[in-house]
């Protein structure tokens, strides 16, 4: 059943025309939910057919949720069906520094390392079992279509005065010369800055309990994992409408 959608908020930016920006919040291993929000972006598509549409993923996954692997298989066919943007969050880039080190584990697990593992059907089998073993068990496990999918994640997209990261920009620098550590993981210094940046910035990262605007960003992480709610906004001329 169609969710009626909320009124829309202007922005001082705009997409290019004939164009609608699909943004789609954190979803830490909630493919329930994701599965949800693709119907909607289908079903708000086939009600009003626009030129362009670009799907983009904010990042983030991964972990605390049940069904890691099940998130990034969906995402992959949006990806290769609709040419979907997929942002890298800081907890797929601690999973790639997991595929890479098995030493990684020790920060990997505090951020629901553990829940990702278990859905690709790996988990502890006693005590005596190593963060190499569980490395070793990982790299059997992971699907080369994820190795594909985590080769095509981008760290930043523009489009028209919009600018998508997951986490946030430095303020003060150019979005082109961005630190990569800064778009994944930059929290205080972005959220309290009141500057006007190079363009309109939407983020999640910090979780919200709701879509919070301000004059010069969106954060869309409601928090997924743990409220139920998938945020995903439509950004359409300077229009912003929760889906």
């Amino acid at each position: 059943m169609h969710r009626s959608a909320a009124p829309s908020r202007s922005v001082n930016a705009s997409a290019p025309a004939d164009t609608r920006i699909y943004a789609v919040g954190d979803i830490h291993g909630r493919a329930d939910l994701l599965s949800e929000i693709t119907a909607r972006i289908d079903d708000d598509i086939q009600r009003r057919p626009i030129a362009r549409t670009v799907e983009v993923y904010l990042g983030d996954y991964i972990d605390r949720g049940p069904h890691s692997r099940t998130v990034i298989d969906l995402l992959a066919v949006r990806l290769v069906a609709n040419r979907a943007v997929c942002l890298r969050g800081n907890h797929e880039a601690v999973m790639e520094g997991f595929l890479q080190d098995p030493a990684i584990l020790k920060y990997w697990q505090p951020l629901g390392g553990m829940q990702t593992l278990a859905s690709y059907g790996i988990e502890l089998r006693d005590e005596t079992e190593t963060a190499l073993d569980l490395h070793r068990r990982f790299l059997d496990a992971f699907p080369r279509a994820h190795e594909l999918f985590m080769q095509c994640l981008c760290n930043q997209f523009s489009c028209g005065d919009f600018s998508f990261v997951h986490a946030g920009i430095r303020p003060g620098i150019p979005i082109a010369q961005q630190d990569v550590n800064d778009l994944i993981w930059i929290r205080n210094e972005f959220l309290e800055s009141t500057r006007d940046h190079e363009r309109f910035i939407v983020h999640g990262h910090t979780p919200v309990p709701h879509p919070d605007i301000r004059h010069n960003r969106i954060n869309i992480d409601t928090c997924a994992w743990r409220t139920g709610t998938l945020t995903c906004i439509a950004i359409e001329g300077s229009a912003i409408l929760f889906l």
